[in-house]
């Protein structure tokens, strides 16, 4: 009989504690932290940006081309304007279009993805052809036909086009994926089980797809900020609702460059790359986060840079620790 000796510590895990590190996998991520906070502001600005804007983005002024001062923070336009209020109210038309967007793209190609992928046969074949007409259609030219023929085509209208034409390829991913789960012991399973198959899919397949479904939903979200401010920045969308693309596109047609008038267009384009840096950061982290294998490259990264050791390309770093002390010899006892 061999035992340990007594005054040996014993080691218990608690097994919440480990699930609960593995839940907060993601918010540990340096990119997930930046990208959501610098989305959070964006949305406490959406949310308040009108009640707090000093002047009425509207409103003519007496100060024309003013540069930026205490009283207009980022300046004023041609005809007096204030561009930071112009800014703030604008914020919440941009993130309006691109949350409505991608909560009804994703939720269509949920919907069509995970059913082709699950049923299979006949009803694979339909939905995958539906989903392959939808994938070439152009979302851009299609929202210039309909803005022409309604002239008073708002933000909704224009996401809402953005979505139907934007599921396509979230579907196809979430179809392989789909396939790839269908066939799993956690599912034969389940079927064996006798549970239903709508019950399968809710509660075995969908919690799976999370992350994929996470990742469809900020890439199709960025496209339609980036589409909504293309649309408005060329005059096809309504010029009366403020947004982003409506102050470039007003500093584009009064020729705000060859005036001089940076700050007419720059603080604007400045807030384009910094929510499509935000995006780009969460969609990085997400990727990160299923991924194993990226999820491993940037432990190991991190933790050679605090022991400052810089990786190289076409050198493997060696690190080795310092010998831990003996553990205690095993006491054999003869019964």
């Amino acid at each position: 009989m061999t035992a340990l000796p007594t005054d040996a510590a014993a080691v218990v895990v608690d097994p919440g504690a480990v699930v609960s590190r593995k839940r907060l996998l993601f918010l540990r991520n340096g990119k997930s932290r930046l990208g959501l906070l610098i989305l959070g502001f964006f949305v406490v600005v959406a949310v308040i940006g009108p009640w707090i804007a000093p002047y009425d983005p509207s409103a003519l002024g007496s100060d024309v081309l003013a540069p930026p001062s205490g009283a207009h923070w980022l300046g004023t336009t041609h005809v007096g304007q204030d561009v930071f209020s112009q800014l703030l109210v604008g914020t919440r038309g941009v993130l309006v279009v691109g949350m409505i967007a991608g909560v009804v793209a994703t939720a269509l190609a949920v919907l069509v993805g995970v059913s082709a992928g699950f049923l299979g046969g006949v009803a694979d074949e339909l939905l995958s052809a539906l989903s392959n007409i939808f994938l070439v259609i152009p979302a851009l030219p299609l929202v210039i036909i309909i803005t022409g023929r309604l002239p008073d085509a708002g933000g909704v209208t224009v996401a809402l086009v953005l979505a139907f034409t934007s599921w396509g390829w979230g579907a196809r991913v979430l179809r392989a994926q789909t396939l790839s789960l269908r066939n799993r012991d956690f599912i034969q399973a389940a079927r064996a089980n006798g549970e239903s198959t709508w019950r399968i899919v809710w509660f075995e397949t969908l919690p799976n797809l999370t992350a994929v479904i996470a990742s469809s939903f900020v890439a199709t979200v960025t496209f339609a900020i980036l589409s909504q401010v293309t649309l408005a920045f060329i005059g096809v969308t309504s010029i009366s609702e403020w947004n982003w693309g409506t102050v470039l596109f007003w500093a584009q047609s009064s020729q705000a460059l060859p005036r001089g008038a940076w700050w007419w267009f720059v603080p604007a384009g400045l807030c384009i790359a910094t929510l499509g840096t935000a995006f780009t950061l969460v969609n990085f982290g997400i990727d990160e986060f299923v991924n194993p294998r990226l999820r491993m490259a940037g432990a190991s990264g991190r933790s050679l840079r605090r022991r400052g050791i810089v990786p190289r390309i076409g050198f493997t770093a060696v690190v080795r620790d310092a010998p831990r002390a003996a553990a205690p010899a095993l006491v054999k006892e003869t019964v």
